[in-house]
């Protein structure tokens, strides 16, 4: 295989495994509550950065880290995977998964949002006609295809997935000038998060999960949502001739989602979840497009 045919198989490999994580959420806490499924999925995604760390023999970077690097990979835990997954979670314990999975794609326009007055990059039209188009279709999706209604399947629910999405936008800003290895840096935050995960959890909650699938269920988003497959993702943008050839695959991450929806959670789907989610993506493309031309 040549360097952009292995870029292509690890970005389909990530694009595919994200687009389950959905389901994977939704059948979890079946069985889980939501601080327990945070609980469970951080140890395993720590184990499995950890390994990742030891095969590729990264561990001593560990020990010589800049301290400010240290305290803000250490700090950022708090964001990542602390409130992050508890608000996103919670979204998706009061939503249906094809609703809470469109409604936290919405994060890369709320980056953008914030961009603005926290990084002080320039809010163009372009980029405000991509908010507009995007929120279309999160409120399409909210009241099930009656926008006037305004009547929502559960409004704290889909406070909370766009909550989430606020959390995870502030959470690269603040990651916008680290320059430690990606890999590193997440195995810090989500180590940091821990402490905090397992306060809340012995407060509100068990941290004894009370069946194996919850226990399997938590394993899986440790692994895939949370560790490995940010790695393909990761191995994917080394190996390609052009970001671009790459980044675009996302795209088809959501609508792969609500077919694994449809199939492994039992969720009937709504037209007017595709034709939302359609209205996020083109909004998404709209500002994608733009960065650089204006």
């Amino acid at each position: 295989m040549t360097r952009q045919q292995q870029a292509y198989a690890y970005a389909f490999g990530a694009v595919l495994i994200w687009s389950t994580v959905a389901s994977a959420f939704k059948i979890s806490l079946r069985h889980l509550s939501p601080i327990q499924l945070l609980l469970w999925a951080d140890i395993f995604s720590i184990i499995c950065l950890f390994s990742v760390l030891l095969v590729q023999k990264k561990l001593p970077l560990l020990t010589t880290l800049p301290r400010p690097a240290l305290r803000r990979g250490l700090a950022l835990g708090i964001l990542n995977p602390f409130l992050y997954y508890v608000i996103l979670f919670a979204a998706y314990d009061l939503l249906p998964a094809q609703e809470a999975q469109p409604l936290n794609y919405t994060w890369a326009i709320t980056l953008t949002v914030f961009s603005w007055p926290l990084l002080g990059q320039r809010l163009g039209l372009r980029e405000a006609v991509a908010i507009g188009v995007s929120y279309a279709g999160v409120v399409l999706i909210s009241t099930h295809g009656a926008p006037f209604a305004l009547s929502f399947s559960s409004g704290p629910g889909v406070a909370l997935a766009l909550g989430s999405t606020i959390i995870w936008a502030l959470f690269w800003i603040f990651n916008a000038k680290d320059e430690t290895d990606p890999v590193i840096s997440l195995f810090l935050n989500f180590s940091a998060g821990f402490p905090f995960i397992l306060i809340a959890c012995l407060l509100f909650s068990s941290p004894w999960p009370g069946a194996w699938q919850g226990l399997a269920g938590a394993a899986y988003v440790g692994v895939f949502e949370m560790g490995i497959t940010f790695v393909f993702w990761l191995k994917a943008l080394r190996l390609t001739s052009s970001a671009a050839k790459v980044s675009t695959l996302i795209f088809f991450s959501p609508f792969l989602s609500l077919v694994f929806i449809h199939f492994l959670v039992g969720e009937e789907i709504l037209l007017s979840t595709i034709v939302g989610l359609g209205f996020i993506i083109a909004g998404n493309a709209l500002q994608q497009t733009g960065k650089g031309a204006d």
